[in-house]
């Protein structure tokens, strides 16, 4: 299979072939449909992704300067009024930065082809800049885990290489750097991962690495049989790998199934060359 050439990487298909090669070619190559149920029961599951894109879009109209009581009305349920209520406690924090850009998303060439990611909010003072991401899960996931991630990994390296554009035309040093994953279920214990110039060029280096193995793999294998149960039973495309008939449990498939929105290049507002 020839690999498009203007092909753009983000997080969430980095993150899908290096959980399986296989999800990333029929959901990125192929742009195949999703026959698959991801997880049971399904009405329970959806009302929550639903509660969670409403969750991040009440947080990006606070920070753009709406009240946060005229935004307290959207919360239809006790769930998202719960949630909605720790936001309301931390925001007073989260907003005293000298200068807010939530829901902004940057670009930058690696590897001869593009990375780009979405931010929930990079807020910057005194020349440091924090990337926060609001996560809706039902379990609090460990600190290790989250590390390795390349959500993590991607847009801390990539606020580095190509957000000078906010910070006055100055790099940001990646010492200068953290990012913040602020929980709706556990709002008093985020999850903070410093950055630094180390990092930075190991990030660099493994980005490179893999966006070259996934643009010259050729052939995209699904995962062995040991990890079926782990990984397929959250997969939508399952029902094409003949790897089962039944999702796995919502509660257990939030973190391994998330899914992010692909971003267009034309909804970039400035990209890094």
């Amino acid at each position: 299979m020839e690999f498009p050439a203007l092909f753009t990487f983000s997080q969430s298909s980095l993150q899908d072939y290096a959980d399986c090669a296989r999800r990333f070619q029929l959901r990125y190559l192929e742009r195949l449909a999703w026959p698959a149920i991801e997880t049971e029961p399904t009405l329970e599951n959806e009302r929550r992704q639903q509660a969670g894109q409403l969750f991040h879009r009440m947080a990006q109209q606070a920070l753009v300067g709406i009240p946060l009581d005229k935004l307290e009305k959207l919360a239809g349920s006790p769930e998202l009024a719960k949630w909605w209520q720790s936001f309301s406690a931390d925001y007073p924090k989260i907003a005293s930065a000298e200068k807010l850009y939530p829901e902004i998303a940057l670009s930058a060439p690696l590897g001869g082809y593009r990375l780009t990611a979405k931010f929930d909010l990079v807020a910057v003072s005194n020349g440091k800049a924090t990337i926060y991401d609001w996560k809706t899960y039902h379990k609090r996931p460990r600190n290790e885990f989250l590390s390795v991630r390349w959500q993590t990994r991607a847009y801390r390296w990539l606020l580095a290489e190509a957000g000078k554009h906010l910070n006055g035309g100055k790099d940001f040093a990646p010492e200068q750097i953290e990012m913040i994953y602020w929980f709706t279920e556990f709002p008093d214990e985020p999850a903070r991962f410093p950055y630094n110039a180390g990092q930075f060029e190991r990030d660099r280096a493994g980005l490179e690495k893999t966006i070259r193995e996934i643009s010259q793999a050729g052939e995209y294998p699904k995962v062995d049989e040991n990890e079926i149960d782990k990984t397929c039973r959250f997969c939508t495309y399952r029902s094409y790998c003949a790897r089962g008939a039944s999702a796995g449990d919502w509660r257990e498939a939030e973190i391994e199934a998330e899914i992010m929105p692909e971003i267009m290049l034309d909804q970039i507002a400035e990209i890094e060359l």
